[in-house]
């Protein structure tokens, strides 16, 4: 394909030495001379790794080149990359002029040329930020066929980013409705075996990743100062950590869902949140840790009281399925407070036989709620047909089954990721999508 680059900083210039080396015929578009003319002898603008020999043969063998002029960049290409930078303002927030101007300029000539294109936004952009730039220059040109258009996030560290794009560790392409028919020509172009998403999935795959790393650098410092103040190694600790692939390096615990609860977590992040405030060691991350997880709780509650109903069916009490431990459970907390706002509760949970509950669990039971007996059903027909809505917080009743027993007009709010709840024919809404 012949492809123009617009921006030829860091991801420009890589995206367009690994291009180059896959064959295509690039032409580079920058504001800056000094850039262009780097490009049009063959040198990379920034320092990397295997950049400079790549763009070098790209130049010598004619596959390479660069302007100014975008009109002339748009002309000479069937795809344009959108790379160019996104600064932080002072407040914080992203300033999208340099996306805007290109985006513009991109548009003007395809309105004036008639050509078909195929766009790739990869500027680093919150989520909406490629629907208000199709929104505000390319949707007419969208609608008419004139124009694809892509988000496709990149995923390059510096000091590796040429084998990052030989050997993606992800690739993601955000299409307009997110489906994947439409996606080939970003496939072609960025290899690997993407994801298909929307616009807006596509951008917050991004953020995710690097809201991820910078919290797994966070936490590893953490426990690298509570180590430290404890004579121990803390890069032997988290070596440890990472070595369980099963539950701490894995997808285990990575799927939005019920706040976390039970016996072990609060409790554990309480202790060691106290026993760091007590040794004088600031650990924000642990400090709002219980915060966010309260917060996740007022955000079910706030959904449950949107639906302007009064009559509840839980399925699910106990912290997660398959077992009748009650501590900490935030269904509990869901339930207590539903019962003092006056709703009328009824309770499945398979697991929980309030005979058997002993201890602690039943300690927790008749402090919080004395009446549970009196809600709990032990069949989920009667929970179902008596509730306006449902709350689904466990797998503790099949899919069929809900859409056997669920009717038109009633709701149901899913707390905990049952993908396969949104097939059903019912006012279905999901806790985290």
């Amino acid at each position: 394909m012949k492809v123009s680059i617009f921006g030829l900083g860091y991801v420009g210039a890589v995206t367009a030495g690994c291009l180059a080396e896959l064959g295509h015929v690039i032409i580079g578009a920058d504001v800056q001379p000094e850039k262009v003319e780097a490009f049009n002898t063959g040198r990379s603008p920034i320092i990397e790794p295997e950049l400079d020999d790549l763009l070098s043969l790209a130049r010598r063998e004619g596959r390479l080149s660069a302007t100014t002029h975008a009109a002339e960049a748009v002309l000479a290409s069937d795809v344009s990359i959108i790379c160019v930078g996104t600064p932080s303002l002072e407040s914080g927030r992203l300033n999208l002029d340099f996306v805007r101007k290109v985006s513009e300029q991109i548009a003007t000539v395809l309105k004036s040329s008639g050509k078909k294109h195929v766009i790739l936004f990869r500027s680093t952009m919150l989520p909406g930020s490629t629907r208000q730039m199709v929104n505000d220059f390319f949707e007419d040109l969208r609608l008419a066929g004139q124009v694809s258009i892509y988000y496709c996030p990149e995923f390059l560290r510096e000091g590796t980013a040429v084998k990052d794009f030989r050997e993606p560790s992800l690739a993601v392409v955000g299409t307009h409705d997110g489906l994947a028919p439409g996606s080939a020509e970003a496939r072609e172009l960025l290899g690997g075996t993407p994801a298909v998403l929307a616009w807006e999935g596509a951008e917050m795959i991004k953020y995710s990743c690097n809201y991820f790393h910078a919290l797994k650098v966070g936490f590893a410092n953490e426990i690298g100062r509570l180590c430290k103040h404890l004579g121990e190694d803390g890069a032997r600790v988290m070596d440890v950590v990472c070595s369980d692939t099963r539950l701490n390096i894995s997808r285990y615990y990575m799927k939005p869902g019920t706040p976390f609860g039970g016996s072990c977590l609060p409790k554990d992040v309480s202790a060691l949140l106290g026993y760091a405030r007590q040794e004088g060691i600031t650990l924000p991350l642990l400090d709002n840790t219980l915060g966010t997880n309260r917060a996740h709780l007022e955000t079910l509650m706030r959904l449950i009281e949107s639906k302007g109903v009064r009559k509840v069916g839980l399925l699910g009490l106990a912290f997660k399925a398959d077992t009748d431990d009650l501590r900490g459970s935030p269904m509990v907390a869901v339930a207590e407070t539903l019962l003092g706002r006056g709703y009328d509760l009824r309770i499945y949970d398979p697991s929980l036989n309030l005979s058997r509950l002993i201890g602690a669990n039943a300690a927790e039971m008749n402090r919080r709620m004395p009446h549970l007996a009196s809600l709990l059903k032990t069949d989920v027909t009667e929970v179902i047909e008596h509730a306006e809505l449902v709350i689904a917080s466990q797998k503790c009743v099949s899919v069929e089954t809900l859409a056997t027993l669920v009717k038109p007009g009633q709701q149901v709010i899913d707390v905990n990721g049952w993908r396969d709840l949104k097939t059903l024919p019912w006012g279905y809404e999901g806790l985290c999508w």
